[in-house]
């Protein structure tokens, strides 16, 4: 109920602010989870990232009264532009990695990111705003791989 109520609220600010529509990343897989999160590992390597760790969050949420045994954070990188980024930007460290969060829901599987090009404004250095930009078509391609 409050995943409903939390990704409720992520919609209807879409429909209040579109502006901000972009800010996150969004897909629904038909794949049941175990599948969607082996093709997620697949994909992202095969588009040349590295995969960094899992995070089990559900054992947090179980205790929270969340009633899901799959949910997990992803996180994974290119070792060399992660650190460029850290050396040319470091106030966009606390964004790295790149995080795709999966969580099951039914018998499908939903997958969320932040989308990393809402920080090439941000940026001073042209090269790092290419990367993000990057980024954002490689998690858009990711995120259509595992659909």
């Amino acid at each position: 109920m409050k995943r409903l109520l939390l990704i409720g609220l992520i919609i209807s600010s879409w429909l209040v602010s579109p502006v901000y529509a972009e800010d996150l990343l969004m897909t629904r897989s038909k794949q049941t989870f175990p599948e969607a999160m082996l093709a997620l590992q697949g994909s992202i390597a095969e588009h040349g990232y590295t995969l960094s760790r899992v995070q089990r969050v559900d054992i947090g949420l179980t205790k929270s009264g969340y009633k899901t045994d799959k949910y997990r954070i992803v996180f994974f990188g290119k070792s060399s532009e992660v650190n460029a980024i850290k050396f040319a930007e470091p106030e966009l460290i606390p964004y790295l990695p790149l995080k795709i969060a999966i969580f099951a829901e039914g018998q499908e599987t939903m997958l969320v990111a932040a989308n990393p090009v809402q920080y090439a404004s941000f940026v001073r250095n042209k090269n790092i705003a290419d990367i993000l930009r990057r980024w954002e078509n490689d998690l858009r391609s990711i995120f259509n791989d595992v659909k």
